[in-house]
């Protein structure tokens, strides 16, 4: 008898349930509507992360056309300055890597081959050439390197932040949730939907900002570690042409 009271109670009350739930009017889910019912602040919060998406986005863009400018390049260059140097052609050689200044080989073995023919023509010591020609290479590279992670640094910060931004609006929109269920004075989720909805759409941006941003930071990030690779390779390369070159002379 009392398990039958209980689940005729039950009953009774679920038109009331169903009634406190959706008491309050259909909140309307497209993006102009979650616009206008967004407080300042998530406001504020949604521009920013808006700006931040905009600019690595550019970030993207320029890295991109960048790198691949610079791989082409240095395709080109690889072989046309090796069958330049294998003459002993050095001016040649430079002319090649003038014609291709956006490969990062060309820039350091620019760098190399004009510090090496400047200390032949004022007749220096062989072994001073080399060095001064290594300093140059060093130099060049870090230069270079500087030059290819432009940006990347921005990157990385969106990829981290951006979460913590869209969490600060989902902060304020559940604080607006119940900050208008205590002046509106009713319950139910139909109250707190608008504020849960702005909470909710912060945090998505948030989300859709950082996450390109982590995967491209990444993904650049080895494409630089690769271009390093194949710089210190060349300025290798480069220091043993001019070492046998000197032997040659001897």
């Amino acid at each position: 008898m009392l398990a039958a009271n209980l689940v005729t109670s039950a009953l009774n009350h679920v038109p009331v349930v169903a009634t406190w739930i959706f008491q309050e009017e259909t909140v309307q889910w497209d993006p102009l509507a979650l616009w206008h019912h967004m407080g300042w602040v998530a406001r504020i919060v949604v521009i920013i992360l808006f700006i931040m998406s905009g600019w690595s986005i550019g970030v993207m863009i320029d890295r991109w056309m960048a790198f691949n400018a610079a791989r082409k390049q240095s395709r080109a260059f690889a072989p046309a300055v090796a069958g330049a140097l294998r003459d002993g052609k050095i001016d040649e050689a430079i002319k090649v890597a003038e014609r291709n200044k956006k490969s990062h080989l060309a820039k350091v073995v620019t760098a190399g081959l004009m510090e090496f023919r400047a200390h032949q023509e004022s007749g220096e010591i062989p072994g001073e050439t080399i060095e001064a020609s290594k300093r140059a290479l060093e130099r060049t590279e870090a230069i270079v390197h500087a030059e290819l992670k432009r940006g990347l640094g921005g990157l990385a910060t969106i990829g981290s932040t951006a979460p913590f931004v869209g969490l600060f609006g989902t902060v304020m929109g559940i604080l607006n949730a119940f900050q208008e269920m205590s002046k509106s004075k009713t319950t139910g989720l139909g109250a707190v939907a608008g504020g849960i909805s702005e909470a909710l759409v912060t945090t998505a941006i948030g989300l859709f900002v950082a996450i390109p941003a982590v995967m491209m930071f990444n993904y650049f990030t080895n494409k630089v570690e690769a271009f390093d690779v194949e710089m210190d390779n060349s300025s290798s390369e480069l220091i043993d042409y001019f070492l046998k070159r000197r032997s040659v002379r001897r």
